[in-house]
């Protein structure tokens, strides 16, 4: 297995050669910006008591600090669309705010579904109005096959990445199948050079794992430990602070428009690929389900019909299909 995510990481490049501090100032901008647009609602301070009781209620349900930020911004977008506290809001203004999103906004299954689900939580839950309207609200399914980077595309976008700190960051997501939390989340004692592996801890599920580290990812944290002394958090900037969601999409956003790769990427790209490339080495899907930490095997075998053997052997078959036609 370690052969196999080896051959993932053939990356040459240096910690030490450039520098994101000042960068890091212009990635926040953008994000400060619209967390000042959100904060403030006709002058007022959002943190008011209903959005405090909804966070504890949230919390005493078991969501993940992920999960309570995406459930606070859909309740933040149904008040800043009324512009008044979502508690002075009828069941009537619900369907409207819905019939909006679906019909004029026509917003992807994936927004609509998170904003069904906090919205739904705020007033089931903390605001305890089990309206009719709140039961039948769907959003339509949708299945979409994840964007897949190539071995030599991972590594020219990973090298394109300007800051330090996210470059490391990208190369765990990589080469060790994390989610962007999860690398995020990563401790120095995480790192089990002993028995090559990663920690994962609470990872998505509340769930712990383990996870292969490769020698050559295992030589690049050495440089980059080396040169940010990193004591707790693994991944800081150059003044200690933890390395922010924000910083890592940012930085990733530059390094694909430097690379001119095509393709619709994000940071959970990296990780699609490491679970792509690790099935076309042949590796067990039972084994690729396991590091990437999902509960169903479903969820893993989508990467199967994306291999590039899979796709060659249904080519050949068309082939045959069409031979005399």
């Amino acid at each position: 297995m370690i052969d196999s995510i080896a051959l993932l990481v053939g990356l040459h490049f240096s910690f030490s050669a450039r520098c994101c501090g000042p960068l890091l100032n212009l990635a926040g901008i953008g994000f400060l910006l619209e967390e000042a647009l959100l904060f403030s609602c006709h002058g007022r301070d959002a943190m008011t008591e209903l959005r405090r009781r909804m966070i504890a209620d949230m919390k005493l349900h078991g969501f993940a600090p992920g999960t309570q930020k995406v459930y606070v911004n859909a309740v933040r977008r149904l008040a800043g669309y009324f512009h008044r506290s979502p508690d002075q809001l009828s069941e009537q203004d619900l369907r409207d705010y819905f019939t909006y999103l679906v019909e004029t906004k026509k917003v992807p299954s994936s927004t609509l579904r998170t904003q069904i689900f906090g919205v739904k939580f705020l007033f089931d839950k903390t605001l305890q109005r089990p309206w009719p309207t709140l039961k039948f609200l769907r959003a339509r399914p949708s299945f979409k096959l994840p964007t897949v980077l190539d071995r030599a595309e991972a590594q020219r976008l990973l090298g394109l990445i300007r800051c330090p700190t996210v470059r490391m960051c990208g190369l765990l997501m990589y080469s060790c199948g994390l989610r962007i939390s999860e690398a995020l989340a990563l401790q120095v004692r995480d790192i089990d050079s002993a028995r090559m592996v990663v920690i994962v801890r609470a990872g998505k599920g509340n769930k712990d794992r383990h996870v292969p580290l490769s020698p050559r990812t295992l030589e690049l944290l050495r440089d980059y430990w080396r040169e940010y002394r990193p004591a707790t958090h693994l991944l800081v900037m150059k003044d200690g602070r933890p390395l922010a969601d924000h910083n890592v999409r940012y930085f990733l956003k530059r390094a694909v428009k430097e690379s001119r790769i095509s393709k619709r990427i994000s940071c959970h790209t990296l990780r699609h690929s490491y679970a792509t490339n690790l099935m076309e080495q042949g590796l067990d899907v039972r084994v690729i389900q396991g590091l990437l930490g999902h509960r169903s095997l479903k969820t893993t075998t989508l990467y199967l019909h994306m291999t590039q053997s899979v796709m060659q052997s249904v080519q050949e078959a068309i082939n045959g299909l069409t031979t005399d036609l």
